[in-house]
């Protein structure tokens, strides 16, 4: 960076701060969706505002554009962000302004009874009551960012990071590394992970961490196939091309996966990922779901088959996101490749147009406030 640009973008950060004002992206209804002046947050006790310098845009924003999960208009969106220490509220103490730091989707208190009993996502005793940026406080698709319960939540990012290495880990790595603990799967284990989205990708990189024998990735697009056999699939089956769930039998001699990961939301894969199971596997979903989720009772062995399906909503917290910054420094998994796309904030409907659509090959799309 050159002195003079360096410059330059300190006095515009600078004006922007005088006036108070900030760029944000605002929902204002299902399909509707602008940049807009809003006020920069100011941080009460235990609370620390960050400017933020990398954020991304999710598949559950594009829900929340549809009007597929409802939020509040004129709410501020996006739920991932890495970012520098702005402003520290009362009460917030072993951080400085200044100190990168990754915080996570969920934004746990780290106090109440969920907490405490390692439920993190679900703070606050109700259902994904833990995910609050984006939902139900202002999101991270904006300049500055207000953190809730800063001090469980904010993880420095070592210096050997740069933003993108560590972006991802905010959500769609930490949700699809979870599929994989969530079914305590074991080393061993073989695993049908359905869809290769971000989330899927994901999956499939925590299936291999995890030590899965043979991991079968179930996708049509050529080029989520290519990023799953990079992230660790032993195979790809095209759905257009195969029957899977035939083919999934014939691979594991008639017996099944022990895990199966659903990582799209829909009905059909959902149905398909109990019928690849083991008797007494695990159904480990990741999807989210709009409408009604039936359950075939010949797939579910009429509720007698030992089946065992579980959900998982983004692990958070600061720990959380240390231990996975962890294995980005120590090159256990590396997820630059998932980020294809980089657009600026004001370009940021633009990206939701392509990211929606997928359109031009996207998997993830960066956005630089």
């Amino acid at each position: 960076m050159t002195t003079a640009f360096a410059m330059e973008k300190l006095e515009k950060h600078e004006v922007a701060k005088h006036d108070g004002l900030m760029k944000a992206l605002v929902f204002r209804g299902p399909h509707q969706i602008a940049v807009e002046e809003v006020p920069i947050p100011e941080p009460g006790y235990g609370e620390a505002v960050i400017r933020v310098t990398l954020t991304t845009i999710c598949g559950t924003d594009v829900h929340i554009l549809k009007g597929e999960y409802p939020v509040n208009p004129g709410l501020v969106i996006g739920h991932e962000a890495v970012g520098v220490i702005h402003e520290l509220g009362p009460g917030v103490t072993g951080y400085e302004v200044g100190d990168r730091v990754l915080v996570g989707a969920i934004t746990p208190c780290g106090q109440c009874a969920s907490c405490l009993n390692g439920s993190l996502s679900q703070c606050g005793g109700k259902p994904i009551g833990g995910w609050k940026f984006g939902n139900t406080i202002n999101g991270a698709q904006a300049e500055y960012l207000l953190v809730p319960f800063a001090q469980a939540n904010m993880a420095r990012v070592p210096d050997a990071l740069n933003d993108e290495q560590v972006i991802l880990l905010a959500d769609i790595a930490s949700t699809g590394f979870s599929a994989a603990e969530s079914a305590d799967l074991r080393i061993g284990d073989t695993v049908a992970v359905l869809a290769q989205g971000p989330i899927g990708l994901c999956a499939t990189a925590g299936a291999k961490l995890k030590g899965a024998s043979l991991i079968m990735a179930v996708e049509s697009n050529p080029i989520r196939k290519q990023a799953a056999l990079k992230m660790g699939a032993d195979m790809v089956l095209d759905y257009t091309v195969v029957d899977v769930v035939a083919e999934i039998r014939r691979i594991t001699g008639g017996r099944g996966v022990d895990v199966a990961i659903e990582a799209l939301g829909t009905q059909t894969t959902f149905e398909t990922a109990l019928r690849v199971l083991r008797p007494g596997g695990t159904l480990s979903s990741l999807g989210v779901y709009a409408g009604k989720l039936s359950i075939p009772v010949d797939a579910f062995g009429a509720g007698l088959a030992d089946y065992r399906i579980v959900t998982t909503l983004c692990p958070g917290g600061k720990e959380r996101m240390r231990r996975l910054m962890e294995l980005v420094l120590h090159k256990r998994v590396d997820l630059t490749p998932l980020i294809t796309h980089r657009y600026s904030l004001s370009e940021i409907v633009d990206a939701y147009e392509l990211f929606s659509k997928q359109q031009d090959g996207v998997l993830k799309v960066a956005i630089e406030p």
